[in-house]
Order: C-alpha cells, then structure tokens, then sequence
C-alpha cells in the first residue's frame, strides 16, 4: 500500500490524514469505542467487536501488507479524530472493489474529515486499479448520504429492517456504491 500523507486546513483546525501505524494501535482502540457510544451510525454499540490494542496491531500490519486495503487515520497534534479503512477481497471475482468504512470523533464533526478521508481513499482505489467502492450507510442519516452521492455513490439497494436502534424501531441500510471508472469523481 503507497499513499503519501496528506495536510488539511478547515475551520482553523488543521490535521494530517496518513496511513495508520502500528503506534496508533492505543489511540485507535479508545477513539473507536468513543466513535461507537457518540451516534447510532456505526455498526455497533459502545463496547460491541471491541478491538484491543494487540487487534490493531495485527489489523495495521494486515492492511499494511495487503495490496486492497487501506487504513487511513486523521490525526492533529498527536490526537486521532478519526480514521478510516477500505478492504478488499482476496477471491478472483471480487478483487475489483473494496468496502469502505468511516468514523470520526463528534467533536470534530463540520471540519470535512469524513469527506477527506472519503476523498483520499477514492484517489488511493484509483491509482490501484480498484473499480468500486461500497459502503453501507442507515436511510436516515442524510448528511451522510448526500455527502456520499456528491462523491459519485449511488444507492444500489436498500437492507430492509437491518439495524435495530435505541428508538425501539427497526431501520434499513443503504448500500452504495461508486462505480470509480464511471463517475469521474
């Protein structure tokens, strides 16, 4: 995996977005279970497929020597705000995509952390031949879902009562994807 690192300016807050290092495995492990307890976004509650230090550790390396991955972290004065990984497959028939994933610490939420993240892994799957990204987002997290049609995602197919929330309600799952040799993004 090559990706340079990557400087941004936004709101007064600057922050690098690199590929994570085995060093980051703590910062990871704690910044992933707040991610998990801040929104009902993620896959998982606060506490749920939690990842120890020594879990990241092997996935960094993993993602490190595996041509279809790529972990990104967003970092600024030492502190992680967030990070984000692209996984791919191994089988002949999938090799052609990757599955991406995002979270990002609330705080820095409007600081377009997210949408850089999403942007440099797109940059990354193209310059490595990968010809689709998909994602799974929930329906109603709208923001999320218009960031991602602006970045060339379309919609292409909907997981009917997927996610069981706090409201006590069932929701559906998106899944999208970008067709990267099409959309011109």
């Amino acid at each position: 995996m090559v990706f340079n690192e990557q400087k941004f300016h936004v709101k007064d807050m600057g922050y690098t977005i690199r590929p994570a290092q085995v060093g980051d495995a703590a910062q990871l492990s704690e910044v992933r279970l707040q991610i998990d307890g801040e929104t009902e976004n993620m896959d998982r509650e606060k506490g749920e497929g939690f990842i120890d230090i020594a879990g990241f550790e092997r996935l960094i390396e993993e993602d490190a020597n595996h041509p279809r991955n790529l972990f990104l972290v967003a970092e600024s004065q030492g502190r992680i705000l967030g990070f984000s990984r692209c996984e791919g497959s191994h089988l002949k028939r999938s090799m052609h995509k990757v599955e991406f994933g995002v979270g990002v610490l609330k705080e820095y939420w409007g600081h377009s952390i997210g949408r850089n993240l999403l942007n440099e892994s797109i940059g990354w799957a193209k310059s490595n031949g990968i010809k689709k990204i998909v994602l799974y987002v929930l329906e109603e997290n709208q923001k999320a879902v218009a960031l991602y049609e602006k970045m060339g995602f379309e919609t292409e197919g909907i997981l009917k009562n997927d996610k069981f929330l706090s409201d006590g309600k069932f929701h559906h799952t998106l899944i999208m994807g970008n067709l990267l040799h099409e959309s011109g993004k």
